[in-house]
């Protein structure tokens, strides 16, 4: 007997339809954006992959109507079957009811003088409850009653979720809804977001640099650079195998947390602007396969065919990719179907730990407390630094290491317990002479997650590090500036530009050549890499282990990404709730964890499978 078809109407149209979008700044004539296109079913996930300035962001914004003032967009939206993009009024009514938005940050969307539950009301149909809003996740009703500002960041992004989902949407579209939280509260909303995300049926797109991260959370995966889309496919396949040397660039640049490498494989250079490679492959100056046909023509978005195909011989011009099925993988790379194999990258090996080194910094029994909190910030922490050596302090938000690194800079005072650097008891920085004061600063320096807040705005890089050489009693010339900027990696030029003209890695490498101008024997690093692309990471960390080798600098590196512990520390100390929990080599810690707490944060680094986010017991 034979089956009646479906009839094509009881096939759901897409929660979310994308084609032809465009973003332009009619004013200059610049182009930013153009021929984004993609399409998510009603429960399916697609991730929005790609490094700061690939459009990514400008993306969701575009269609959305979020834009800035200046830019406009050209394309076609449609929400559930419905198009909005055409109608401002329609566009408008869908945001926070068809479509969500759940930002990274969401204390800038929350009122800081307003309680949770009353801001959550305000986007729930009359009647709703707002204790089954925070149940559903994972909040207790006494939330209601709080203002942002008594939440941690993971409790503050379940607040910005329930306010995304107070208006029952059809698509979920989270923007690095986790980059600004630690390993294990990361795992926690991601898990948190899928499994409402499947009780609800809803689409959910989520924009992140992490590939990684993306194959552990997503169906399917869209990889963009300079403003374009440059392969796209199903998690599995996209892990398995990569078709353009950007996306394999990506992952390769992501620091594995199973083994420790040389050198990670970092991309080279930066994301150009979309109209400087109109005519040409945009990845073409960065890639490390560009043949001459890259330089003459942008390459299309075209399907390639899952099986791989013979590497195309060295000089050759490939012909374009076979077209396969509707469902099949998409390049824009005109060696997709024959990409050259990747080279392995070498293995590293972390230093011996030092026998009889006198350390360089002893830290004993260190307490802190802050005002009248229940517990203590560090309660009896002790740990030593040989010079030369690189020591990893690791731990969830909360645990102690930011706080500990503070009292060692100088920028916090212990309650109890010594600190001694370089033989000089600095417990108390207050209470240094003023020599002994300029020697505590010239030993040790500190670099901060986020270089913007700690340099002057208003200020150029050059006047920036020539007051640091002034201060240190070293030249100040043009040319020394120059000097410094070249020992991070920059050019000259950059010392006419103030930060807000730089990118993230670039402001980073300004705070380090600002920190070494005086050659200090320990470095400070307070999560130096958190906020950056994994890309722009691993030239930070390239940079930091060159400047190790290069000066014999000692450094304590705070951290809660053990993937990126493995790469850089020698020795390990594990912080819990202020207490020291654990300790001993990099390879002792991560290879055999001893402490519950320890394993629990190995577990939370993304493997790329979508069992990561599985409960474990």
């Amino acid at each position: 007997m034979a089956v009646p078809a479906v009839p094509a109407a009881a096939v759901p149209p897409p929660a979310l339809s994308v084609a032809g979008l465009a973003v332009r700044q009619p004013a200059t004539g610049r182009t930013l954006l153009s021929e984004v296109g993609f399409e998510v079913a009603p429960g399916e996930s697609l991730a929005i992959v790609g490094e700061s300035g690939s459009g990514k962001s400008l993306t969701v914004r575009a269609l959305l109507g979020l834009l800035p003032p200046g830019l406009t967009a050209t394309g076609t939206v449609h929400v559930a079957g419905t198009r909005v993009d055409a109608d401002a009024d329609r566009l408008r009514r869908a945001r926070g009811r068809a479509v969500s938005l759940l930002l990274q940050d969401p204390f800038t969307l929350l009122n800081p003088l307003r309680k949770v539950g009353r801001q959550l009301a305000d986007g729930l149909p009359r009647g709703a409850d707002v204790t089954r809003l925070l149940s559903e996740v994972g909040l207790p009703p006494e939330t209601a009653g709080r203002h942002p500002f008594q939440l941690s960041g993971g409790m503050r992004q379940r607040v910005g979720l329930a306010a995304a989902l107070a208006g029952d949407p059809d698509v979920l579209i989270a923007d690095e809804p986790t980059t600004a939280l630690d390993a294990t509260t990361q795992r926690e909303v991601l898990a948190l977001i899928r499994r409402i995300q499947h009780e609800r049926g809803m689409a959910f797109v989520l924009i992140t640099h992490d590939l990684r991260l993306a194959f552990s959370m997503c169906d399917r995966v869209m990889v963009m650079y300079a403003g374009r889309v440059v392969e796209t496919g199903r998690s599995a396949a996209l892990r398995r195998e990569q078709t353009h040397p950007y996306t394999r660039a990506l992952l390769a640049a992501e620091p594995p947390a199973d083994r420790r490498l040389a050198r990670i494989p970092a991309v080279p250079g930066s994301v150009p602007a979309h109209d400087a490679v109109r005519d040409r492959c945009a990845f073409a100056d960065r890639c490390p396969v560009v043949l001459p046909v890259c330089l003459t023509a942008q390459p299309p978005l075209l399907p390639v065919q899952e099986t791989a195909q013979p590497p195309v011989s060295p000089g050759s011009e490939p012909s374009l990719p076979t077209l396969g099925a509707a469902d099949a993988r998409s390049s824009a790379c005109v060696r997709a179907s024959g990409l050259p194999p990747a080279p392995e990258p070498a293995p590293g090996v972390a230093a011996p730990a030092p026998a009889t080194a006198v350390p360089l910094l002893r830290v004993d029994t260190l307490c802190k407390t802050y005002g009248t909190a229940a517990r203590p910030a560090l309660a009896g922490v002790s740990l030593t630094v040989a010079p030369g050596e690189v020591v990893a302090v690791v731990g969830e938000s909360g645990s102690g290491k930011t706080t500990l690194a503070r009292c060692v800079a100088g920028l916090e005072h212990p309650d109890s317990g010594t600190i001694h650097l370089d033989g000089q008891d600095v417990s108390d920085y207050g209470r240094l002479t003023r020599p002994a004061l300029r020697q505590a600063r010239r030993t040790a320096q500190m670099i901060f997650q986020d270089p913007y807040s700690t340099l002057n705005p208003a200020r150029t890089v050059g006047a920036t590090l020539k007051e640091a050489l002034q201060a240190d009693g070293r030249p100040a010339t043009g040319r020394d500036v120059a000097r410094l900027l070249e020992s991070v990696g920059l050019g000259p030029d950059l010392a006419a530009m103030r930060p807000a003209g730089l990118s993230g890695g670039e402001r980073q490498r300004v705070s380090i050549a600002r920190a070494i101008t005086g050659e200090p024997r320990l470095l400070i690093c307070d999560e130096p890499v958190a906020a950056l692309d994994v890309s722009v990471q691993a030239q930070v960390l390239d940079l930091l282990a060159d400047l190790r080798e290069r000066l014999g600098m000692a450094m304590l590196f705070i951290t809660h990404d053990l993937a990126v512990v493995r790469q850089v520390a020698d020795r390990v100390y594990v912080l819990r709730r202020g207490e020291l929990v654990e300790s001993g080599t990099a390879g002792q810690v991560l290879d055999h964890p001893a402490e519950p707490y320890t394993r629990a944060l190995l577990a939370s680094v993304p493997d790329g499978t979508s069992a990561w986010l599985t409960p474990r017991p």
